[in-house]
């Protein structure tokens, strides 16, 4: 199975001609490159109709003037764009440099070129199309925590031939030290990370970034592909908000200078625009929004334990948060000032005859509710403070409250004031998620309508309900989920991969692609599942 690897698939070969394939070929020179400066390949991001971001990483004793180079055809024989641009010792030898007066909806082929004539990696992009779009295909991305095994999601999109652009919606890396999450049972041989302590200094996180992104797979798809990409929580530390983080303490030091550190090495290290959120124009079919959900304006997570501490009757005071506290109209997920650009976009998006409103963020907007029937799904031989915690979500759903407060669902006012503008804009939304590591298809509804759609992306390799109910298939946790949450519509909670969006100008499509493990190093997948909405019917198809 292993040759697959070192292939692209077919389709990919005929759109490319042999002359395109060699160029694109990461063995013998392109290794040789990176063992000479150019270490981690090559990505590109931020495409416009015009436009295209271009990234590498050049490891050199000082800073380096590199060259940029951009063309239509993989000899180069006629160069389209590019510039020159410096890996700077200040920010980890990467560099990126903006590319424009590119032709709309056109493949490119590009690379950079160092003072002594070696070459990165020939990478291919994409920039978006431009007025009449009959399709676009998008491949969703989430929660890869690379000690849980292989990145077979992102090998597997790496060998297809109908992809226009990704997406990754966070997740990239995980924060933890070795051994934690996973434990050191769980780690798949030859998947460690660096540094093996949490990482909580700007030395530390861009260490982890290189350990990432020395993956083949992940480094295939950079280099095939251009990556729209947002941060969720654990590019920083887990459920961060914007004051602090669960996995954070005051040993650790000061919550700012974490933040400004994850922050900073994520923008050195990934193909992305120094802005927190942005949107694309994918001719007239579409319009990307990439809002950011975390750090600008998240007030705290509720916690049931706070809740209910000191109460001596817990249904009553979880029955009374559900009526007063959790309502509050004054807790923010995005932020006035992000609301409106969000909400303006929705409205202008319509306005322009735009067939589709795809909202692109990290966390699942569709309500999720504790099922009765999972009281009995962890075992009788859990620790008291296991029990506890199931025994206090049944209580919570019985007072109406969601099963996770860290998603949408801890934000109904926020969400609320999302899916009134989406209404009020006359959109058809489509809301791609990832951050809870399954497959989710939502009916969003607001004010008893209709709303939007919701594909909820399957993670790479970070575990799903699978791990934590062992001995309950996935049919029997889906069925009790679905009678417990009426707006899901399916779902699966057992399965690693990735999710593509097709769309056309009438139809949404998405496809969630199982992965048959992520233990080993193989493309194959178990299976896949389809659903498609309709344009103007803000809801999947049926069957």
């Amino acid at each position: 199975m292993h040759e697959l690897w070192g292939e692209i698939d077919r389709r990919l070969l005929v759109k490319l001609g042999a002359a395109g394939l060699a160029a694109l070929a990461l063995p013998g020179a392109a290794r040789a490159a990176m063992a000479q400066g150019f270490t981690h390949g090559v990505a590109s991001g931020e495409p416009g109709a015009n436009s295209v971001l271009l990234w590498t990483r050049y490891a050199a004793p000082s800073d380096t003037r590199l060259t940029a180079e951009i063309s239509e055809t993989s000899d180069f024989a006629r160069i389209a764009g590019g510039g020159s641009v410096t890996a700077a010792g200040d920010r980890d030898h990467t560099a990126k440099i903006g590319v424009d007066g590119l032709h709309p909806g056109r493949w490119y082929f590009y690379r950079f070129v160092a003072p002594d004539g070696r070459m990165s990696p020939t990478g291919r992009t994409r920039t978006l199309p431009q007025g009449p779009t009959a399709s676009f295909n998008l491949a969703l991305f989430s929660c890869a925590n690379l000690p849980f095994g292989w990145f077979n999601a992102y090998g597997h999109a790496a060998a297809r031939g109908d992809i226009d652009l990704c997406v990754h919606l966070g997740d990239y890396l995980y924060e933890y030290r070795s051994g934690e999450y996973p434990a050191a049972s769980d780690v798949v041989p030859g998947r460690l990370v660096q540094p093996e302590h949490e990482i909580v200094a700007l030395a530390d996180y861009r260490l982890r970034y290189a350990a990432y992104r020395s993956d083949p797979d992940l480094q295939r798809l950079h280099q095939l592909f251009p990556m729209i990409a947002q941060w969720d929580d654990h590019e920083f530390a887990n459920d961060v908000w914007k004051g602090g983080a669960e996995n954070h303490n005051d040993g650790e030091g000061e919550w700012r200078a974490r933040e400004a550190a994850a922050e900073r090495a994520h923008r050195e290290w990934m193909p992305v625009a120094d802005t927190r959120w942005r949107d694309y124009q994918v001719g007239d079919l579409a319009t990307i929004f990439l809002p950011e959900t975390r750090i600008t304006a998240r007030d705290k997570p509720f916690e049931l334990g706070d809740i209910i501490a000191g109460k001596g009757d817990v249904a009553a005071a979880l029955k009374a948060f559900a009526e007063t506290g959790y309502r509050d109209r004054g807790r923010q997920l995005l932020g006035g000032d992000q609301e409106k650009w969000l909400f303006d976009g929705f409205a202008a998006s319509t306005r322009a005859g735009t067939r589709w409103q795809v909202c692109a963020q990290q966390i699942v907007m569709g309500s999720l509710f504790t099922p009765p029937e999972s009281a009995n799904w962890f075992g009788a031989d859990q620790p008291d403070y296991v029990r506890r915690r199931v025994a206090v979500a049944q209580f919570a759903a019985k007072a109406g409250l969601p099963l996770n407060m860290d998603s949408w669902d801890g934000y109904p006012a926020a969400r609320d004031r999302l899916l009134a503008a989406a209404q009020r804009a006359d959109a058809d939304l489509v809301t791609l998620s990832g951050d809870s590591h399954n497959a989710w298809a939502f009916d969003l509804t607001h004010d008893g309508r209709p709303a939007g759609v919701e594909v909820g992306g399957h993670s790479v390799t970070s575990p799903g309900f699978e791990a934590y109910t062992t001995g309950i298939s996935d049919e029997v946790r889906t069925a009790a989920l679905r009678a417990a949450s009426p707006q899901l519509q399916w779902a699966n909670t057992q399965d690693r991969g990735y999710a593509t969006v097709r769309l056309d100008r009438e139809r949404v499509t998405a496809d969630w692609h199982m992965l048959a493990s992520v233990r080993s190093r193989t493309p194959a997948l178990r299976t896949t599942h389809r659903m498609a909405a309709t344009r103007g019917r803000r809801r999947f198809d049926q069957p």
